[in-house]
């Protein structure tokens, strides 16, 4: 597709089907401040070439979708303010009118799914809203036909976790603990909710992945990591400021696409800037995980080429 321009690194990891992780860049657009948004962006791309593999960061730019964005492109979509949040939907409007963005989780599945990436790093996945069961998130449609592993530290806390388990399994997604027997809720390790299975190394959750696929499903695979301890935050606190977070935002008629930066914005602060820390130690984590699974599932495909 000509709409879609491969990096030279990104090109030639795909030709050697060497280790690929994709990597979104809504949180660099919608998710975090300057300049800890950019930071950020780079923090993760080293994460990710630290343990063998090649980052694909995915982004749009001036109507052409980049799956491997430069530095200079990071910082332009790290500092603009008219940027478009993308979706899965948003594509042929930001395309055709030469628009930039950062995708999201969806979004990043529709570019990496068309390319052959099969490993994405993420934060924490969208899903059913809190008090609003119609308000269910692209995420969940295109994990349900995108087959990638998606590593990521569940769904953002503010999301009704069990209804969003419910549509994972409507969907065919096995939810992976990786090291861990509990769906972990994005700040914390815990969630009181189980997973499908639990897996220890990278090799077990390649094989668990291409088994998956060689049966001709063609959902992703969620891996779920718990934040790391030192960043974890507890359940019942977190509990309490996504309560008032919500309620300001029905206060102030916030809805839609706007909701889930509102809300992350207005965590950070009553948290006193711990869940920002959290969110920026998961991001990291996610993307070595990713990077030792990437590197797992290629040696895979070498064994039994």
């Amino acid at each position: 597709m000509e709409k879609i321009v491969l990096s030279p690194a990104v090109q030639k990891a795909l030709e050697a089907k060497t280790p690929l992780v994709a990597l979104e860049t809504a949180v660099v657009t919608h998710g975090l401040p300057y300049p800890v948004n950019v930071q950020l962006a780079h923090a993760l791309e080293q994460e990710v070439q630290e343990q063998g593999a090649t980052p694909a960061t995915i982004g749009v730019l001036r109507g052409a979708v980049y799956v491997g964005v430069s530095a200079e492109a990071l910082e332009s979509l790290a500092q603009e303010s008219a940027v478009r949040k993308i979706s899965a939907r948003d594509f042929g409007i930001a395309l055709a009118r030469g628009e930039s963005g950062g995708t999201t989780v969806a979004g990043t599945l529709v570019v990496a799914r068309q390319v052959g990436i099969r490993v994405f790093a993420t934060g924490g996945i969208g899903g059913v809203h809190r008090h609003a069961p119609f308000d269910v998130s692209a995420d969940l449609f295109e994990l349900g036909r995108s087959p990638l592993v998606v590593v990521c530290a569940g769904a953002k806390a503010i999301l009704d976790l069990p209804a969003t388990r419910e549509v994972l399994e409507t969907h065919g997604v096995p939810v992976v603990g990786y090291q861990t027997d509990e769906f972990p809720a994005f700040y914390s390790r815990e969630s009181g909710l189980p997973v499908d299975v639990r897996a220890d190394s990278p090799e077990e959750v390649a094989k668990i992945a291409q088994t998956h696929w060689q049966m001709g499903n063609s959902s992703a695979v969620l891996v779920v990591v718990p934040p790391p301890v030192e960043a974890a935050l507890p359940r019942e606190q977190v509990e309490r400021w996504i309560e008032q977070a919500v309620q300001e935002a029905n206060q102030r008629g916030i809805h839609g696409a706007g909701i889930t930066p509102f809300l992350l914005a207005r965590m950070a602060e009553l948290s006193g800037g711990t869940s920002l820390q959290a969110n920026l130690a998961l991001l990291r984590q996610n993307a070595r995980v990713g990077a030792q699974i990437a590197g797992a599932l290629a040696d895979f495909h070498r064994r039994i080429l």
